[in-house]
């Protein structure tokens, strides 16, 4: 069975010992002869990624670790003197990788996941110095983290601007494989902007066939010039072994989740406030649009930056402070690294045209969200049921279709569809009964975009 790995090693409670490696050198004459090699590239390079060790605590309910309450009465009396300091904890040791991305400032990047909960955490150079690091920060949601060492003659790796990185590239994996000791493997990216290996984390991930293996977490991925493209991440692998398939975190990413942690230790994420769906032939078709990519905005959350900065339904966001918005995941995510209380400009589609809005992201109550696709309903209409408004609903509306009931196990349930919602626009055509309802259906194909009123805000939901 196909499973993730992340690409850390825990050695149990063995101590490894790790040890530096460097590939044989091959001479500039060689290479000015003709013979390829990455060697001279290499030697200025692999100073700059280490080797990290953590120590982790393993917990336990074992009653024989002299945790008080624990230990058995009778046997209490042995234990009442011996100092906390002195009793036994068990551990777990761990070893990554890092980048050394700062030389001055001693600042080293690695994974979340390789210092997560770590106790200790020592980080080896590629000269031999072994030196205590200080976790700076570090953000699960990106798999990213922070640390800091003093050491002089430190050697640091640029990174490189995402935008130069094409598919078929050539690239290099820096690392720590299986705990062995620094190892080069080469490759070429396979793929770009890839994500769903954790649908809850911010992922747009560069995936190369570089050789990685268990350990290389928060190794170096780096071009054929030595700048670094991504930090090695994960792999799939049904054993933890080299597949072909690794995934590292572009360096665009890593450095805007750096200035988060330098700054705040955390990455305290801004949110717009907007439920998106990614722009598809389906939902040009059902919203008669003449934009083909972007994320288009199903709801607007009641006092969210997004509501003040004047965003409405249907609106087709296309481009963030001059960077563009091709998916609803590429806005999540591009949102997510934005301060808060940062100025933004939104460019954007609405009703064909285009307009430029100012916002200023807010924070958690402000949430962007992603939709995987949203909810519609008729008479019967893709397992809802509908009918007029009467004279004795609750609401303040006059027109539209009132949604009764909703099959869970239905299209219209997973679109987003919901008992109470009143139907007044299908295909962005307003709809004041079951008559006008069922006529616009009608005229829809594969995708019938309706819009809602819920709880006195409107929603916009595309139902396949």
């Amino acid at each position: 069975m196909k499973r993730i790995w992340s690409t850390s090693l825990f050695i149990g409670i063995v101590n490894l010992g790790l040890c530096s490696g460097m590939a044989s050198a091959v001479s500039l004459e060689a290479l000015q002869q003709g013979i390829p090699t990455l060697a001279p590239m290499l030697e200025s390079v692999t100073p700059a990624v280490v080797n990290i060790r953590v120590t982790k605590a393993i917990p336990t309910s074992n009653q024989y670790l002299f945790e008080g309450d624990r230990i058995p009465e009778e046997l209490r009396k042995y234990f009442e003197n011996v100092p906390r300091s002195q009793r036994r904890q068990p551990f777990a040791m761990g070893a990554g990788s890092g980048v050394i991305v700062d030389s001055e400032a001693g600042f080293i990047v690695t994974n979340h996941h390789v210092i997560d909960d770590a106790a200790n955490i020592t980080v080896q150079l590629n000269d031999g110095r072994v030196l205590e690091a200080q976790l700076i920060g570090s953000d699960a949601n990106t798999d990213v983290a922070l640390l800091k060492v003093e050491a002089e003659d430190l050697v640091e790796i640029e990174l490189a601007d995402i935008d130069s990185v094409h598919v078929g590239d050539f690239v290099v994996a820096i690392g720590n494989p299986f705990g062995i000791g620094q190892t080069v493997t080469s490759g070429i990216v396979s793929a770009l902007g890839r994500n769903g290996l954790n649908t809850d984390n911010y992922e747009d991930f560069i995936q190369t066939d570089a050789a990685i293996n268990v350990g290389n977490s928060g190794g170096a991925l780096v071009d054929l010039e030595g700048r670094l493209i991504g930090v090695n991440t994960a792999i799939i692998s049904g054993n933890g072994g080299s597949n072909g398939i690794g995934f590292a975190v572009p360096a665009d990413m890593v450095g805007s989740v750096i200035g988060h942690l330098e700054r705040d230790g955390e990455v305290r994420r801004g949110m717009l406030g907007v439920t998106v769906s990614s722009v598809t032939p389906e939902v040009t078709e059902a919203l008669a649009m003449t934009v083909e990519q972007g994320a288009v905005v199903t709801s607007v959350l009641p006092g969210s930056a997004a509501e003040q900065a004047g965003l409405e339904i249907s609106d087709v966001i296309v481009e963030i402070d001059g960077e563009a918005v091709t998916s609803s995941r590429e806005l999540r995510n591009i949102v997510g690294l934005l301060r808060r209380d940062q100025d933004v400009n939104l460019r954007l589609y609405r009703n064909g045209e285009a307009m430029t809005v100012s916002a200023v992201i807010g924070d958690q109550k402000g949430a962007a969200a992603i939709a995987g696709v949203a909810p519609a309903k008729s008479g019967r209409f893709r397992g809802a049921d509908l009918r007029n408004i009467e004279p004795d609903d609750e609401i303040t509306l006059e027109a539209g279709v009132m949604v009764n009931e909703v099959d869970p196990s239905s299209r219209s349930w997973a679109a987003g569809l919901r008992p109470g919602d009143v139907i007044v626009e299908v295909n962005r055509q307003p709809v004041s009964d079951l008559d006008d309802f069922n006529g616009a259906i009608a005229d829809s194909s594969r995708f019938t975009a309706i819009t809602a009123e819920r709880e006195d805000r409107r929603v916009l939901l595309l139902v396949p």
